[in-house]
Formats: C-alpha cells, structure tokens, sequence
C-alpha cells in the first residue's frame, strides 16, 4: 500500500496527491508516468508524474475525476492509501540525456494545456535546477480551470497564461498565444514542448510547422494499459507504428498522426463512465 500524504483540490473534478514511494521517487525522470490503483478491485490508470522528491521518497499525479475509477480514487483521503503505485514508466524527456551547457544555449516554449500543466512542471523544474530558463504558456476554459500555475512560475523565465473566456492573461487558445508572442513580441523559440488535449497539440505543431520551430508532444491522454500488451496506444510515427506508453509518452510532434490518435482515442470514450471497465482476460468473459 502507498500512502497520500497530501490530497488537495486544484480546479474542479482535479486532485493533487503526494504519495509515499521511495523506490519511484528514486528513480523518476520527468517525462515519465506511473501505473496507479487505487484500490485491490479498482482499474489499473496511467497517470504522468507530477512531480517527485527523491529525499522524501515521494511522488506527486495530478488526477482528473471523468470516469468511476477515477472518482473512487479521489474519494481516498490524506492518511488513506492507494492499493498499487508502479513505475517509473515510459521514456524520459530527452533533453535530460543533453549537455546543460548546450540547452542553455536553446530557447525552449512550454505550452500546456488543462491538466497538461502537471507534467509540463517536472520538466520546467529540471531545466531551472540546470541553468535553463524556458518561457511557458499555461491554458485553460476560464481562471478557475488553471493549475499549477504559481508552482510554474517560480521556475518558468516567463509565465503566460491564456483563457478561452478571457477571465484571465490572454483571451484566446495557446495557439493564438504562441503567435502573438513570436509575432507581434519579438519571441523566438528554437523548441516547443506541448502536453494537454490532443486537438490542442495538433493545432501547436500545425502552427510551429510554419515557422520551422521543433516540436515535441506528449501522447499520454492515449494511455490505457500503459505497459505495451494492450495496443490500444499504437500510433503511427513517421509512417512507422509505436506504442505511446513504451516508445513515448513524447514524440516528435511534425511525425505524429494526430488524426489517427484521436480517432483511436475516441474508441474508448465511452468505457471512461463504465463503472466495470476492467480487463476479462482469463476470467473466462
């Protein structure tokens, strides 16, 4: 069992939770995500990690309550524990395998969107303790959807923020951010990392194409069983097929096929309210 030493409510239906477990927290790179049940009968999740500290022997999701599996688990408490926390999983960010001095040399963009803030922050945190100041963009439907934005900007070199009701920072979606940024701001960004809603990604490396800037995106909302054996995250890259949970969570976004990932992820819309949505294989169904 893994204990939630801390449980907090960031937006509504999103959950904050720090867990007890050392031997993840030891090894965690950002990038990466963990397999969570959250109790003995529950639904093996994929949940990107959200932070971690290696002394505490800790490591922090970000949960966002759509289906039952999901709401079951936020409904444990501080004190409680949750029944199953394995990883670390996935390939890290591959900018943790590069020479400090040269990425300080690159000008990197962040933009995340909806409870993509969450692994977009592990990722900024490293670059800061290594010398790299990034911008970030950090969107949202309205103000009380944003997350993770006062831990971001004590590591982000800029901070934008953009809502879709303009309730707060910019009136508008990423995209149109990014644009005023480069266009009318003088910013110039030799990389873009975009983690948040898969239609939202795809219209980032649309935009990024034309103005040749490399784009990274993390196919992670793609995720069910998270160690390969399933397929349900085949993804085509480059015309070649990869599993996003054993190959990625992160690719190169202009090889990405996004319209196949997103038909692929609508395949399974429906079993996120199931409340058995549990795999049968050898239970004779």
């Amino acid at each position: 069992m893994f204990r939630i030493i801390e449980k907090r409510l960031l937006a509504p239906d999103i959950w904050l939770m720090n867990v007890e477990a050392s031997r993840v927290a030891k090894a965690a790179q950002p990038g990466q995500f963990v397999i969570v049940r959250g109790t003995d009968d529950g639904e093996r999740i994929p949940l990107t990690i959200a932070d971690y500290d290696r002394e505490k022997g800790t490591v922090c999701i970000v949960i966002q309550a759509v289906g039952a599996s999901t709401r079951k688990m936020v409904a444990l408490e501080e004190g409680g524990a949750l029944a199953d926390f394995a990883g670390p999983l996935g390939q890290p960010s591959e900018f943790i395998h590069e020479d400090p001095e040269a990425l300080r040399a690159r000008r990197f963009l962040f933009i995340a969107g909806g409870v993509g803030a969450a692994p977009v922050y592990p990722q900024v945190k490293w670059l800061h303790e290594h010398g790299v100041q990034v911008d970030v963009i950090v969107g949202a439907r309205s103000r009380e959807m944003l997350i993770i934005t006062e831990e971001l900007r004590k590591v982000a070199g800029n901070l934008y923020i953009s809502t879709d009701d303009g309730s707060e920072g910019f009136h508008g979606n990423v995209t149109a951010l990014m644009k005023e940024l480069i266009d009318n701001r003088g910013k110039r960004y030799d990389e873009v990392v975009t983690i948040g809603p898969m239609i939202m990604m795809k219209f980032v490396s649309l935009a990024t194409r034309e103005y040749g800037i490399r784009t990274i995106a993390s196919l992670n909302t793609l995720m069910i069983d998270g160690t390969g054996m399933c397929g349900a995250c085949r993804v085509s890259i480059g015309g070649k097929m990869k599993f996003a949970c054993v190959d990625g969570p992160e690719f190169d976004a202009s090889l990405i096929d996004f319209d196949e990932a997103m038909r692929r992820q609508r395949m399974y819309k429906t079993k996120e309210t199931v409340a058995d949505h549990r795999c049968r294989i050898g239970r004779g169904e």
